[in-house]
This record gives structure tokens, C-alpha cells and sequence, in this order.
């Protein structure tokens, strides 16, 4: 995570650059060959090879360690890199990789890597904003959730900028190592939210951007970050929830066959007795850290990880044959939990409530009062 505090004057910075440019790599989970690039609206310019306009359509290929690089309606040419400048702030273009298209605004920057292409898109911040909290919450979401996650996206372009990918070309990926990012949206309620929170923030209380960390659903009960992850701070703490428990990922189910289980737990150091299924129950009511069978134990985290679980917080039943893992939540369930926010903003929550109920002790201020 990024050291504000070696900054001199960060307030100052850290104005301007809330109505300045982020660079995102895009399709960062892919590992693309040629890429299509079109104009949507507006220009596009390469210095020293031409201008495209609107449906104009590039192709660019990797070309040894170059690129190739075809207009549609001009000459090709090969180049180590290549740049397609926008004339203006409502400039944007299309990206089609094998049968996704998306959509971004800005500039687009273009590198050979390895057996890949590496490509940025150079964005605005509040474009890329409301394009995360499009992709990461939903549409036709209520307005204060809107809000919500728009604040946490900010909070979190703050507090990593220049450390998820500290030393290369961009500052943050498209995929969720960092925000999940999709391009623009025209969603109205979306673009006006970051509008009406404009620069606001969340703090702790050494006015330092907190760990803004969200999931989808955490079952009714949030958890320590402590018990997730190595760091224990102060408002990522275990949270009684009662407003997600209804929704769609409030529960889940996976089945094992008792040698399938027995199995895992071998391979995982259980040198215990195998032959008596009672010994693998466990009741998780409220959120345990170690899964424990007689002197054994690992932790829940591990468990969800090696099986692809959707939670940690899950209990175990087991019989002669079978044994049936029955879970609540989806994701690492520490801090906003999303379905709950969501549902605490039907009920008339305001966006500052809801912030307050998932990060206890926080500060919701302007960016400008940051550390």
C-alpha cells in the first residue's frame, strides 16, 4: 500500500489529483495475442502515423517483440509501442479481445510483453470510479449503496495507488487483485453518485485511508480481519449482521463422500481415527477460526481455499457415508458486506450509516484531510 506519509503537502496532491488521470491495465486476466481497437466517439490520434474518427477500426497484433499495427482504411506499419490519444474529454473506444467488447474513455497504450500484449487505458478518476462501482455492485442498485461502494472505490484508489503494481507501466489492473474494472457505464444513478460524493473519503482515525475491503455476502456475521489476513485493524472487526441473511448468497451447501473427506484432512496431517464419523462434526454458529477433529486442527481459511468453498464460515455435518458442508456467506466476509448494504439502504439507511455499521470508529471526510 502506498506511503502517503512520504509525501510533502499530500493535501494539495491529493486535490489535484481527484480530477486527474489513473492508468489501468486492461483485460489483465487474458493473455491476448492482437487486440481490436475501435472509435466510438470523438478522435483518436497516433502522433506521426494519422487521425481516426468515429467506427474507425485498428487492429494490433504482437509482432515478435513489436507490435503490428492496421487501420482499417490505411497502411499498416510495425512499432515497438504505440499510443492512441483522445482529442477530447468525451472521446472513447471500444476494445474487443476474442468475444468480449468493452468500452473505455481516455487514452490507449499499447506494449508487447512477453507472449502478451499489455494494455493501459489512461482514464479519468471518476470515470474509473463509476466504471468500478458498475462492475463490482451491480445496476439499479439503491441510490445510498450507490454511494456506499463509490466512497470504498475512492477510498481504495487512495490508499494503493502506487503500490498494487509498484514499478510497472499502470497503477491498478482490471481484475479483482485489485477493483474489478469493465470499462464505462452510462448507468445515470452511478455517474450522479460519484458526482454527489465527490472527493469524500474514509479515514481512520490517524486520517489515513482505511483497508476499504468488501465481499458479497458475509451471513449474518462479519469477520476479524485478523483471522483472514495477517493485519488486525481496528475497524475491520466481527460485525453482527441481520440484513443480508435473506439474500441470495446467505447460504450454500457442498457435499463430500466421508473417504473424499477423510482423504483431504490426511493430506492435510490428520493422522486421527478415520472409522468414526462423529468425530468430523463441527457446529460453526457464530464465526470459528480452526476447524478442530480430536488434537487436529486447521483453520477455516485454509479449508476454503484448498476446496474452492464460497465461505470460511461453514459448519460440518458428517454420517457413515457422507458428510455435508453446510456454509453461510460468500467471500472472506471481512468489513462491507454487500447484499447487507444493499438491504440496509432499502430500509432507509444513508450511505454515511451504512459505512459507519460495517467499518466501526471511522471517518467519512473529504480527501483533502487525509494523512
Amino acid at each position: 500500500m502506498r506511503d502517503f506519509m512520504l509525501i510533502t503537502l499530500f493535501s494539495v496532491f491529493s486535490v489535484s489529483f481527484a480530477t486527474g488521470q489513473v492508468k489501468i491495465r486492461l483485460f489483465a486476466a487474458q493473455s491476448p495475442d492482437f487486440v481490436i481497437f475501435t472509435v466510438v466517439e470523438g478522435e483518436y490520434s497516433v502522433e506521426g502515423y494519422g487521425v481516426y474518427g468515429k467506427n474507425d477500426i485498428i487492429v494490433i497484433s504482437k509482432y515478435n517483440d513489436k507490435l503490428a499495427i492496421k487501420p482499417r482504411q490505411t497502411d499498416g506499419f510495425i512499432a515497438g509501442s504505440i499510443t492512441l490519444k483522445a482529442s477530447s474529454n468525451n472521446s472513447s473506444f471500444s476494445l474487443r479481445v476474442n468475444t468480449v467488447t468493452q468500452v473505455y474513455k481516455g487514452d490507449f497504450l499499447c506494449y508487447p510483453d512477453l507472449a502478451t500484449i499489455l494494455m493501459i487505458n489512461n482514464c479519468s478518476v471518476d470515470d474509473y470510479i463509476a466504471g468500478v462501482v458498475r462492475t463490482e455492485g451491480g445496476a439499479n442498485r439503491h441510490r445510498e449503496f450507490i454511494k456506499t461502494q463509490t466512497i470504498i472505490t475512492r477510498t481504495y484508489l487512495y490508499r494503493y495507488l502506487d503500490n498494487k503494481h509498484l514499478g510497472e507501466a499502470y497503477d491498478f489492473c482490471d481484475a479483482t487483485h485489485c477493483q474489478a474494472f469493465h470499462g464505462i457505464t452510462n448507468d445515470r444513478a452511478i455517474n450522479l453518485a460519484v458526482q454527489e460524493t465527490k472527493g469524500v473519503v474514509i479515514l481512520d482515525k490517524d486520517s489515513s485511508f482505511i483497508s476499504a475491503a468488501y465481499h458479497s455476502n458475509c451471513g449474518g456475521m462479519t469477520a476479524f480481519s485478523r483471522d483472514v489476513w495477517v493485519s488486525d485493524l481496528p475497524y475491520l472487526r466481527s460485525v453482527s449482521d441481520p440484513h443480508c441473511v435473506r439474500s441470495r448468497n446467505a447460504t450454500w451447501e457442498r457435499q463430500f463422500t466421508l473417504r473424499e473427506w477423510v482423504d483431504y484432512l490426511q493430506k492435510s496431517g490428520y493422522t486421527g481415527v478415520t472409522n468414526n464419523a462423529a468425530l468430523f462434526n463441527f457446529s460453526q454458529n457464530s464465526r470459528s477460526v480452526e476447524y478442530k477433529v480430536g488434537t487436529f486442527s486447521m483453520t477455516f481459511e485454509t479449508i476454503r481455499s484448498d476446496l474452492g468453498l464460497r465461505s470460511a464460515f461453514f459448519s460440518v455435518a458428517a454420517d457413515n457415508n457422507s458428510v455435508t458442508l453446510r456454509g453461510r456467506g460468500y467471500g472472506h466476509g471481512v468489513g462491507l458486506c454487500q447484499e447487507g448494504a444493499m438491504e440496509m439502504a432499502v430500509k432507509g439507511n444513508t450511505y454515511d450509516e451504512i459505512t459507519l455499521f460495517y467499518y466501526p470508529g471511522v471517518i467519512i471526510t473529504d480527501l483533502k484531510n487525509a494523512r
